[in-house]
């Protein structure tokens, strides 16, 4: 079976506590191999993962993998959250750099995610599974892709264990990028970032952020799709999963999945695909 993991982000309001809780139940029936909490833009929660990190550990019973960004924090504040989450069993992490911490100027102790690899390896080399960031279409502050594996490499080479890729809708991007890795010395396994389609407007607004292409052809057809919710979900977990089966037929060793703390859209992606999950629930 495909090993897959989902990544979950840290819910601040009751209504959003709801929805993970909702979702929960049809999402760890799929076995996932972990889950990964984000950091939330700008460091802005650093409260809320831990939290959210240890109701999924001790409440659910999941393997958390929660993110750790370096900006904005001391050597002493990060060494501290990395012990808390070891407290809590935690054998896995997502180092990143992440963005600066609203109201903050300066970067911390750590400027980049490889300075925060580093650490990571020498306070507790052989504990954490260190898993890093990288971007099939290119990191969008990165002047070319040439320095974007650059960067990439410096990483893995501070000790990363493994790598996701941002989302992306292009499986010919991600087969290149993995080409690319690989003459340049980098062997870790390479698991693609997905992310499933439920809310087009919403997804062209991440896109925009974070440098994800959407290929004309498929912007068009949602555009015709218009208030059609279903359609636009439909059409949408078909191509995700006609995308997903390329990538696992061309070697992919697994699948990381953006839920956006919903199980609909992760669940129609997945039922389209055997032998991904359990995704019968």
């Amino acid at each position: 079976m495909v090993p897959i993991s989902l990544e979950f982000f840290p819910p601040k309001t009751d209504e959003q506590r709801a929805q993970l809780e909702r979702a929960l139940p049809r999402l760890k029936a799929l076995a996932p191999e972990y889950v990964s909490v984000t950091f939330g833009a700008g460091g802005s929660t650093l409260t809320h993962t831990p939290r959210t990190v240890r109701h999924l550990r001790e409440t659910h019973d999941l393997e958390v993998a929660p993110h750790v960004s370096c900006m904005g924090g001391s050597r002493e504040e990060i060494g501290a959250l990395l012990a808390d989450y070891r407290a809590l069993g935690c054998k896995r992490i997502v180092a990143l750099r992440g963005d600066l911490p609203s109201g903050m100027a300066t970067p911390g102790d750590f400027r980049y995610a490889s300075d925060l690899v580093d650490f990571v390896r020498r306070e507790h080399d052989g504990y954490f599974h260190i898993e890093v960031a990288c971007y099939p279409e290119c990191h969008p502050q990165s002047d070319h892709a040439l320095a974007d594996l650059e960067h990439f490499k410096t990483k893995v080479d501070a000790g990363a264990d493994g790598a996701i890729t941002q989302y992306f809708f292009n499986a010919d991007a991600y087969f290149r990028f993995v080409d690319d890795a690989r003459r340049a010395g980098i062997t870790i396994p390479i698991v693609p970032g997905v992310m499933p389609i439920s809310n087009f407007a919403q997804l062209r607004r991440f896109s925009e952020l974070c440098g994800a292409e959407i290929p004309r052809w498929i912007g068009k057809r949602m555009l015709a799709y218009g208030d059609d919710a279903e359609s636009v979900r439909e059409f949408g977990a078909d191509v995700v999963a006609a995308m997903c089966r390329r990538l696992l037929d061309g070697g992919a060793p697994g699948l990381h999945l953006y839920t956006l703390n919903r199980a609909r859209a992760t669940l129609a992606v997945l039922q389209r695909l055997d032998g991904v999950g359990r995704p019968t629930v």
